[in-house]
């Protein structure tokens, strides 16, 4: 379930890179989803997190891999962490770079499917 769980991180990574972070942090979201951004701003919900990404600057780019999965022993839930990198190009055409760690909180849905619940 381990390679589920990663496969899931990486369609999403990848979405995020082919449609744009906004489609692919909503499409990836459980119904119940929360982000938490800054110090202390909690989103919650799919139409609240669209609205959070949609004023995210078009030249961003994100990419991450998780460093450290584990799952529920009945397959329920699953978390991981790892880094990440926030890229931003620059008018100058220079890229800025923000490296962080991510912590993610998976629930399987009832097709299978994994969803984050908080990201």
């Amino acid at each position: 379930m381990k390679a589920e769980v990663f496969n899931t991180e990486k369609a999403f990574e990848q979405l995020c890179a082919d449609s744009g972070i906004a489609v692919g942090f909503v499409r990836f979201a459980d119904k119940e989803a929360v982000i938490l951004r800054g110090n202390d701003s909690i989103i919650k919900g799919k139409e609240a997190i669209r609205n959070f990404y949609k004023k995210t600057d078009p030249k961003a780019s994100v990419s991450w891999t998780p460093d450290f999965i584990e799952v529920s022993k009945d397959g329920s839930m699953a978390y991981t962490y790892g880094g990440y990198i926030w890229k931003i190009k620059q008018d100058d055409g220079t890229i800025k770079e923000f490296k962080r760690v991510f912590h993610t909180v998976w629930k399987r849905q009832k097709n299978g499917s994994w969803k984050y619940v908080w990201d």
